[in-house]
Formats: structure tokens, C-alpha cells, sequence
């Protein structure tokens, strides 16, 4: 295997104007923080719909914050005016709500994507888009890892939308140079995911119904498995990607995971096991739209912007649990 380039991350994001959609969110607000450290100039577009002012707490009086959505025209020329990096977040991302409403998940993930990829392109000034993706595109092919070259077999209005997001940037790197990159995320989960919200992942509702003295909820066998990735992991990745030469850009997609998968029935007796309770769980059919085993090649993302997972999900689980902690007084 050939050796992972190393980017220069400290020095590339100095005064750097830079456009975070949806930073008030889980992994945007993570990803400005990061970005705020390394000294960016960063502007949050976002409309509050899933994400929270207090999220951005820590860095609020060091941001330009745009408060609308990537539907509205003004909102995103106010926001990505002049940035030389747009880390696009927002969208909407819940599988189950996109089966009830898959008209506004194309909006939001397919459209939405390809307008602010339209404004990095009038810029003008070789910014780079850098596209949140999902694994879901994959569907519930039995191939494990899950491999870039695999066909794609978006299973539900969710997978569908951000896989044509995807494929607008890969498009838009072919024909007019834009440098983009997708990095599928393979369940991302850390602090500030919210278990309350109609995109709540199965970490954070786990660790409430938990906590809450109730069976959270399993639907299917629980042997179903997945790659758990901290939300550092997601940070870095993009991190490394804003850095990555223009060449390394060409609207590839790559896996953001750990490359490693656990089942939801070992996931929830580890939560268990941290918080110090037994935990018993409800079953229940599965739903529409989910996926039996996903579990991340991170050799490609290795190859491209030399990205390797930082916090492994031991650490990560640990984590998440004492932030909720601390939280919860």
C-alpha cells in the first residue's frame, strides 16, 4: 500500500475565508470549532431546523453566522461570498422521515447541493466544495467493506437525495474544474447529537431511553452491524480535505469510517456496560429503507487526503457518555 500523503492543516486554514453550511448542526458545529481554532474565517449558514445556537457556544463572538436556508438564494451568495472552501453539512437526514416527505429531501440534499455548487463555481476563485455524503448510498449490498468502485443502490428517498448530491459534484469537478470531494459518512456519533429530533441516530436514542429507565427500541434482530465513526474522525477528514491539493479533488467519493463494525445488540450491551446498568431492549419490525450491514474501506480516504480515524469507538462511546454526563448536571 502506498504511504498516505501528509497535508499541512495548521498553516492552510490561517485567515482562510471559509463557509461551514450547516455549522449550528451535530458534526458542522464540531467542524467549526475546529476550524475557529486553526484560525479560518468562518460563516455558518444555517436555518435551525435540526441544529442549536448553543452548539456554537464556544465560538459564537468568532463567527459570521447567516441565519436562513440553502434554499434561499441570498442566504447562500451572503454566506459563501468570497470563501475559498464551502464545508457543506445542511441537509435533511433521516431515513424514515424521508420515506414520509421524499419531496422535500430532494430539495433540500439534491437541489440545495446543486445551487450552492453553482455559487462556488461563479466565485470564481477555485473553491473547493467539500460534500457530506453517506454511506447509504451502498443500499444492502452483502459486500463487506464497502468499496468506492461498488455500484450504487440508494434504498430510500434519504440514500437517493444525497447520492445526486454526490453525483452533481462529481459532475461539476468533470466539466468545469471545480475541486470537490464527497466523504461518506459510515454513523457518525459524539456529543451534541440529539436524540430528540426526527434525525436522531441509534446512539443518542439508546443512551436516553436508558437513562430514562426504558427498553430502547430495536428494530429488526439487533444482529444488524455498523461502523461506528466518532465525530472527530468526521472533522478530521475534512479537515484534511480543505487542505488536499486542487489534484486530489476531482469529485471522488470517498468512505469516512474506522473500518471496523459492531451490532446493535453489542452496542447497546456496551452502553450498558459504561453506564453500569443492565439494559434489556424492545424488538420490533424492521423499517423501510434500512440497511442489514455497513462497514467502511478507508483505503481510498487514506490514498487521497491521507486520512486515518483519530478516536477509535471505545474512546469514542466513553466520550460521548461523559459528555452527557456533564450535561445532565
Amino acid at each position: 500500500m502506498p504511504e498516505s500523503p501528509r497535508y499541512e492543516i495548521e498553516g492552510t486554514y490561517r485567515s482562510q475565508p471559509v463557509c461551514v453550511t450547516g455549522g449550528a448542526g451535530f458534526i458542522g458545529s464540531h467542524l467549526t470549532e475546529a476550524l475557529v481554532r486553526l484560525g479560518a474565517r468562518v460563516t455558518v449558514l444555517d436555518d435551525f431546523s435540526n441544529g442549536r445556537m448553543s452548539n456554537l457556544a464556544a465560538v459564537q463572538n468568532s463567527i459570521r453566522l447567516v441565519r436562513g436556508s440553502i434554499l434561499d438564494p441570498e442566504s447562500r451568495r451572503e454566506a459563501c461570498d468570497g470563501a475559498k472552501v464551502i464545508f457543506h453539512q445542511a441537509a435533511l437526514a433521516s431515513v424514515p422521515a424521508s420515506v414520509n416527505d421524499p419531496v422535500s429531501y430532494h430539495e433540500v440534499n439534491a437541489t440545495g447541493t446543486l445551487h450552492l455548487l453553482e455559487i462556488a463555481r461563479s466565485l470564481g476563485n477555485g473553491c473547493r466544495v467539500i460534500y457530506a455524503g453517506s454511506s447509504s448510498a451502498y443500499g444492502d449490498q452483502s459486500q463487506e467493506p464497502k468499496v468506492e468502485t461498488m455500484r450504487a443502490d440508494p434504498l430510500s428517498p434519504y440514500a437517493t437525495s444525497k447520492l445526486a448530491g454526490e453525483l452533481m459534484s462529481r459532475a461539476y469537478a468533470h466539466c468545469y474544474g471545480l475541486p470537490t470531494l464527497t466523504l461518506r459518512y459510515f454513523n457518525i456519533f459524539g456529543p451534541r447529537q440529539r436524540h430528540d429530533s426526527p434525525y436522531a441516530a441509534v446512539v443518542p436514542i439508546f443512551l436516553e431511553r436508558i437513562r430514562r429507565g426504558e427498553k430502547p427500541v430495536i428494530f429488526g434482530d439487533g444482529e444488524q452491524t455498523r461502523d461506528f465513526t466518532h465525530v472527530a474522525n468526521a472533522v478530521h477528514a475534512n479537515l484534511l480535505a480543505g487542505a488536499a491539493p486542487h489534484d486530489r479533488l476531482r469529485g471522488e467519493a470517498v468512505n469516512i469510517g474506522c473500518g471496523e463494525s459492531i451490532s446493535l445488540l453489542v452496542l447497546l450491551d456496551r452502553l450498558a456496560a459504561q453506564l453500569g446498568i443492565e439494559s434489556e431492549c424492545e424488538f420490533q419490525p424492521p423499517r423501510a429503507g434500512d440497511v442489514k450491514h455497513s462497514r467502511a474501506s478507508i483505503d481510498l480516504a487514506r490514498e487521497l487526503i491521507g486520512y486515518e480515524p483519530t478516536v477509535d469507538f471505545a474512546t469514542g462511546l466513553s466520550q460521548t457518555i461523559e459528555a452527557g454526563r456533564i450535561l445532565s448536571g
